[in-house]
C-alpha cells in the first residue's frame, strides 16, 4: 500500500479519489517535469508547501504543488481541493489537471498561470505600475464572475472562504483565476445562509 505523509491518511483516502481516477499523474512523470523538483522551478509556496514550474513531455506547461509532510492542508483541505476543481470548470478559475499519491508524495497539478497572483503586484512599488485602471477593472470584474459561477451558476453552490490576493492566480493577458480551493465549502444551492466558522483555521 502507498506510504502517505503523516498528514493524509493512510487507508481509505485513495479509496475516497476513486472518481478523479483519471486524472492521477506518476510520481515519476512530476519528477521529470519539474526536473526532480529543483529549487531553479520553484515559482511560489506558502504553509502548504512549494510550488514547481514543470514542462510535460508533450510540451505544456503546469504547476505542481507539493505538500509537505508538516503542511497545515491536511486530508480535507487536500481532498476538497480534488473533489471540488474536478467539478468546477470557469475561466476565471484556476484549472486543477489532476494529483498524484505515491511514496509518501501528495502532489497537486494545475494549469500554469504565468503572472504569479496578485499581490505579486499589489505589494511590489514597480510591479505595481502595471495596474492601470484598466487592468484592474478588468482583474476585478474576473474575481466577481468567478464568485458569481460558485456561488449561484456551479453544480453545486460553492464558498471559497479563503478569497485574498495570494489566491488570485493573474494569466499571461492578467486575466484572474481563483485558487486555492482547500477551505471550500459546499451547500445546497436553494441554501441562503451557511454558518462555516467551526470549520475555519
Amino acid at each position: 500500500m502507498t506510504k502517505l505523509p503523516r498528514t493524509l491518511p493512510r487507508v481509505t483516502y485513495k479509496e475516497d479519489l476513486k472518481t478523479a481516477e483519471s486524472q492521477q499523474y506518476d510520481l515519476e512523470t512530476l519528477q521529470a517535469a519539474t526536473n526532480n523538483f529543483s529549487i531553479a522551478n520553484k515559482i511560489g509556496g506558502g504553509a502548504f508547501g512549494l510550488v514547481y514550474k514543470g514542462i510535460l513531455l508533450d510540451g505544456r506547461e503546469i504547476a505542481v504543488k507539493r505538500l509537505s509532510h508538516n503542511s497545515s492542508q491536511g486530508e480535507k483541505e487536500f481532498k476538497a481541493e480534488i473533489e471540488l476543481l474536478t467539478k468546477l470548470q470557469h475561466r476565471n478559475l484556476v484549472r486543477l489537471l489532476g494529483f498524484c499519491l505515491k511514496n509518501g508524495e501528495a502532489l497537486l497539478v494545475y494549469e500554469l498561470v504565468t503572472n504569479k497572483s496578485l499581490d505579486y503586484f499589489l505589494f511590489d512599488n514597480k510591479k505595481r505600475q502595471e495596474l492601470t485602471w484598466p487592468i484592474r477593472f478588468q482583474i476585478i470584474k474576473g474575481i466577481a464572475r468567478g464568485l458569481l459561477y460558485l456561488h449561484d451558476d456551479s453544480p453545486q453552490r460553492t464558498i471559497h472562504r479563503d478569497l485574498k490576493a495570494p489566491n488570485v492566480l493573474l494569466d499571461a493577458e492578467m486575466n484572474p483565476k481563483i485558487a486555492d480551493f482547500g477551505l471550500a465549502r459546499t451547500s445546497a444551492l436553494k441554501q441562503t445562509h451557511v454558518h462555516t466558522k467551526e470549520d475555519c483555521t
